[in-house]
């Protein structure tokens, strides 16, 4: 018989201890939350008594045999693998102990192009070979989305020995790809498949969303909680369901990468996220994909801007008309009191709950009052960033090795076309590197990363105003 999923049992545990009134010799240094700063000890007075550590009966994370090894279990069998691991430090943490735990210095990786920073962290740090697959660009959705199968079938092909392929699935804006059929691909060279689902978690409910990466065969699975589910920001799991991964240098690597002090209310938090998804009704999943209707319904109401369609539904994409940024659409919506995810060039991106909205007149006065100032907003030049991945199997310019061996200087962005980057230029959000460290800069780059600058993207690269840092 399956374990109750309406069970929290560290949540429970902390909840107990703290009706307890115990007197605190120990750490953290506020003491069950009695010594704090006057100013704000209000809005924090709730959560502070659950911020404990490893006390008699909370057990620990990185040696669980007690109430986080049966909150982990019940994850386990929520999400459908063979094992899962609480991350109190983001997806993050995943990527970069399901990287480690898979190869050595030197091993080659295929590595999908346009995957998150923490992917090519985790790949520098494991001293890896990355094979880059570029992905597809879709049309329909005006972005670059995940690589092809025959992109795939080239790059096994090409690398046979490589020690594992990392995909994301889906990608930011929702989008999904045939990652059945290119699991199975790869599965024919026995190859590990390790997929970054950061913005998936949802995945795990009804068919009106679409399958997970673990129903579709993934080996290890990355999932952020605090993104979709309701969890504490910097809350994930990493599942694992495949003897092509080793648990024991899964278990290595997270006992390295996460804090020997682990956040309790991170944790407790993923134990209620876990049981609250698994609460839902079928009715319930339909008030809430009825509200993200209705307010796709209310936002495709511009003339400004399209809703495009997608595969997630709690994910509300508004696909800017040529000319206007989707950040100046972004400031405006702000203004209004309506933060939007994240704005790219062209496109805006809203996610819904997993619960009804209750402001939908608001909601509707604030789009009035944007679509009305936009009609002052001059147009802008349009980023046209479709030609980005001329070749669909590449490898960096310079391995990560050889970079430690050569010292960064800093050019101006526009003399530094053919050097090589000592650092990834990174649109933030979505935190995918336009260059990545080790790659040679292009005039392409430099034009798009210009316009990006002009148009008030966040670009994560230490003092790109003054120049970029390239290799001598």
């Amino acid at each position: 018989m399956g374990r109750n999923q309406e069970n929290t049992p560290l949540y429970d545990a902390l909840d107990q201890f703290t009706a307890s009134r115990p007197m605190s010799f120990h750490v953290p240094g506020h003491k069950n939350g009695s010594i704090f700063p006057y100013q704000s000890k209000g809005q924090f007075e709730s959560l502070l008594p659950l911020d404990l550590t490893e006390l008699s009966g909370l057990d620990d994370l990185h040696a669980p045999r007690g109430v986080i090894d049966e909150a982990q279990k019940l994850a386990a069998e929520f999400f459908r693998a063979d094992a899962s691991h609480f991350l109190v430090g983001g997806s993050t943490a995943g990527n970069l102990a399901m990287i480690l735990s898979v190869c050595s210095p030197g091993d080659k990786m295929i590595v999908q192009r346009n995957s998150h920073k923490s992917i090519f962290n985790g790949l520098e740090l494991a001293g890896a070979k990355p094979v880059f697959v570029a992905p597809e660009f879709n049309t329909a959705s005006d972005r670059y989305i995940a690589p092809g199968t025959e992109s795939m079938k080239l790059a096994l092909y090409e690398h046979p020995e490589a020690k594992a392929v990392v995909l994301s699935y889906p990608d930011y804006f929702g989008k999904t790809f045939a990652l059945r059929e290119i699991i199975e691909l790869i599965h024919e060279y026995d190859i590990p498949v390790l997929v970054d689902e950061a913005h998936g978690i949802h995945f795990s409910l009804d068919k009106a969303f679409p399958d997970s990466a673990l129903v579709l065969g993934a080996d290890a699975v990355v999932q952020s909680a605090h993104k979709m589910a309701p969890a504490m920001t910097m809350g994930a799991f990493l599942h694992t369901q495949s003897e092509r991964i080793s648990s024991r240098r899964v278990e290595h690597y997270l006992q390295i990468i996460q804090s020997s002090s682990p956040s309790y209310p991170i944790m407790a938090s993923l134990d209620l996220a876990r049981s609250f998804l698994a609460k839902l009704t079928l009715d319930d999943l339909r008030v809430i994909l009825e509200s993200a209707d209705e307010v796709r319904d209310i936002l495709d109401s511009s003339e400004f801007w399209n809703v495009s369609p997608g595969d997630d539904p709690l994910k509300i994409t508004l696909h800017s008309k040529p000319g206007i940024p989707g950040e100046a659409i972004a400031e405006l919506f702000e203004q209004e009191g309506v933060y939007p995810e994240l704005a790219t060039h062209n496109q805006l991106l809203l996610i819904h709950g997993l619960g009804p909205f209750k402001e939908m007149n608001r909601l509707k006065k604030a789009v009035s009052r944007v679509a009305a100032q936009l009609k002052n907003i001059p147009n802008h030049d349009i980023i046209n960033t479709n030609n980005i991945f001329k070749e669909r199997i590449t490898e960096l310019d310079l391995d990560y090795f050889s970079l430690k061996q050569h010292q960064p200087i800093q050019v101006p962005l526009r003399k530094a076309e053919g050097y090589i980057a000592a650092e990834a230029i990174i649109p933030y959000p979505p935190g995918i590197p336009f260059v990545l460290k080790g790659e040679r800069i292009t005039s392409s780059h430099i034009k798009i990363i210009e316009q990006f600058m002009q148009q008030g993207v966040t670009i994560q690269h230490r003092n790109i105003e003054n120049g970029i840092s390239v290799l001598r």
